[in-house]
């Protein structure tokens, strides 16, 4: 019998996920070993019109990594979906848009401007905008055209399933990768869709160790301005945590090292924006009830909003329609 396909796909996003694949270590030898890679262009020489000329629903399981931001990351989003079984959006940038989907807080236009025309050059004068078409001596050369807004997998394909993460903790991709086999190998079934794997329902303080006291605070700070009480939440020490609206299934590893967590696995179960829950989260260690006060306190907020929806601006209620 054949191996069951598996392609892995690096749109716009930094290429943490392909590394925490190869993080699964000695299991990486289990993927090889079970599956033919048809298409990882970001460790082997695969071409777009390889995978054109494959048939629909040819490759068993597409793993997809990266927000869609361009025309290019649009197309080649839409191949992948005809001709696999099964599309995962892996991890933050594919499931909720991610750091990429930051630039939503900016036109195109702007973002261009500031790059290629304010930003420091190391040619001078040069403000060349880039254009989708360029006649070169070689011939017409084209470029992705970049979108105005930047979209979550979603939000332009079908899904199936979800792996959570910035990048997604490579023990769990180990275990995800180990069901999907035994799925495969043994003819079991596949979980419903839409599952979110590696995670849980519970949030990230319920995986925390530290204890909460239920202080009340009258400012924020950042982790570098107080030496933290290695046994006590975060939160009720002023640090801004994303934990209690974060999904919980990474262990909770960042706070555990005296790290706030950052958001990376998405809203909770239920949660439709992660940056409501979280706003929500602070007006319950907020003490006071004068809003001057009030207002005060919040303003030491660091980038309130860079700092709630980190990850999920794209998928968030906050997000814009226009492409």
């Amino acid at each position: 019998m054949p191996k069951p396909k598996l392609a892995i796909y690096w749109a716009a996003s930094c290429g943490g996920c392909d590394i925490a694949i190869l993080d699964i270590e000695t299991k990486i030898l289990d993927v090889a070993a079970f599956f033919d890679v048809i298409f990882w262009p970001c460790a082997m020489d695969f071409k777009y019109d390889d995978v054109r000329a494959m048939p629909d629903k040819s490759i068993t399981l597409t793993l997809f990594n990266g927000s869609i931001r361009s025309s290019e990351n649009y197309e080649i989003a839409q191949l992948l979906r005809a001709k696999s079984v099964v599309l995962c959006a892996f991890g933050s940038c594919a499931a909720e848009g991610g750091i990429p989907g930051l630039a939503n807080f900016h036109s195109k236009e702007a973002i261009c401007e500031y790059v290629y025309k304010q930003s420091p050059s190391l040619e001078p004068g040069n403000g060349t905008m880039p254009q989708p078409e360029v006649r070169a001596p070689e011939g017409l050369v084209r470029i992705p055209v970049l979108w105005n807004t930047v979209r979550s997998l979603d939000q332009v394909v079908d899904v199936d399933y979800v792996i959570p993460g910035c990048p997604p903790q490579s023990d769990q991709i180990a275990a995800v990768v180990a069901a999907v086999i035994d799925i495969l190998s043994n003819g079991k079934p596949l979980p419903p869709k839409g599952t979110v794997l590696g995670a849980t329902e519970k949030t990230c303080c319920d995986e925390c160790k530290r204890t909460r006291n239920v202080k009340k605070i009258k400012g924020f700070i950042r982790p570098f301005e107080h030496l933290t009480d290695p046994n006590v939440c975060l939160l009720e020490q002023g640090i801004v945590c994303m934990g209690p609206a974060t999904r919980a299934g990474c262990g909770a590893k960042c706070v555990s090292a005296g790290v706030p967590c950052r958001g990376c696995y998405g809203a909770p179960t239920n949660v439709r924006d992660q940056g409501a829950k979280m706003a929500s989260a602070l007006a319950s260690v907020i003490d006071s009830t004068d809003p001057e006060e009030i207002e005060r306190i919040l303003d030491s907020i660091p980038d309130p909003l860079g700092t709630f929806y980190r990850f999920s601006l794209a998928e968030s209620t906050l997000r814009r329609t226009q492409v």
